[in-house]
């Protein structure tokens, strides 16, 4: 075999080779796209006439090229369930201000819950966990254009912090955000630094043996928030969605905390507890029925 052909052997083998590399990812990325969990609200749900959706949502991401690519060809179910691109995330609200949904902020709807009063119609109230920078660069904007207000939930000790390929907002961005957003924007504590899974997938501050540092971690995450932006929160977010029955109690018993907000599916109506608040992860898969309930 002469040296030409030899060429042209090598090339044809590194040809099929990467076809068929592209053939298997193409299915792995189907295979695992079509496992997803699917977070469309239940047909229970859809039925409910007089609520107020929780929406949550994690990271905005930019409209450039690098995410749509990661869109097209990434298996990862974080990229896809808790990311949504900007215009995405903009025809989102734009929907909501044309059909006229009414966005109320954490404090409404506390207050309307507390004191027993009647919810009537369907509203919805907007939610951030985490906070990373895309929040800030890309929601900001849009949020402030309708005026409507959000809560956001802030990991208190890992700011400015790289979290899942992207990079939590610094103290002094969410003091600027704080300042730019006024009265639109309330915080809600998310940990101060048990926001992660141990080995075996559970939340670090789930393990029975981490209770007492967890009831530490809490109030220090309070006293940060309050040396921060010059109060203690009446909201504490579930890293993971969830507590276990001890961290449950523990909370519910905490003076001022008013709202602990899960992951868990629901609507808030007039007979919800808010120390369980039920909210709805915001993505491409949910959305289509979140826009036929507020619809």
């Amino acid at each position: 075999m002469n040296k030409t052909k030899r060429k042209w052997l090598l090339a044809g083998i590194v040809t099929l080779f990467l076809a068929l590399l592209a053939f298997t990812t193409h299915r792995n990325i189907a295979y695992e796209l079509g496992n997803r969990p699917s977070y469309a609200i239940s047909a229970h749900d859809q039925r409910i006439k007089n609520g107020v959706m929780v929406f949550c949502y994690h990271r905005i991401l930019a409209d450039n090229q690098i995410v749509k690519f990661d869109e097209d060809v990434s298996p990862n179910s974080q990229f896809h369930d808790f990311n949504v691109n900007q215009p995405q995330f903009k025809q989102q609200m734009a929907y909501l201000h044309t059909h006229h949904i009414r966005v109320l902020s954490m404090p409404d709807l506390i207050n309307t819950v507390n004191h027993r009063k009647p919810i009537r119609g369907k509203s919805v109230v907007i939610t951030f966990d985490d906070i990373d920078r895309t929040m800030i660069e890309n929601a900001l904007p849009t949020l402030m254009r309708y005026h409507y207000p959000f809560t956001v939930s802030i990991i208190t000790g890992n700011t400015g912090w790289y979290k899942q390929g992207t990079k939590l907002a610094t103290w002094p961005a969410l003091l600027q955000m704080k300042k730019k957003a006024g009265k639109l924007v309330t915080f809600g504590v998310h940990t101060n630094r048990m926001h992660y899974l141990v080995d075996n997938g559970t939340p670090v501050f789930n393990l029975p043996h981490n209770f007492t540092r967890f009831k530490h971690d809490y109030a220090v995450s309070q006293e940060v928030l309050k040396e921060k932006v010059g109060y203690r929160s009446p909201i504490f977010t579930y890293p993971y969605g969830s507590g276990t029955p001890q961290v449950e109690k523990f909370l519910s018993e905490r003076p001022g905390l008013k709202v602990i907000m899960t992951l868990n599916d629901g609507i808030v109506t007039d007979r919800s507890n808010l120390k369980e608040t039920p909210r709805i992860i915001i993505n491409s898969n949910s959305w289509p029925s979140v826009r036929k309930w507020v619809g």
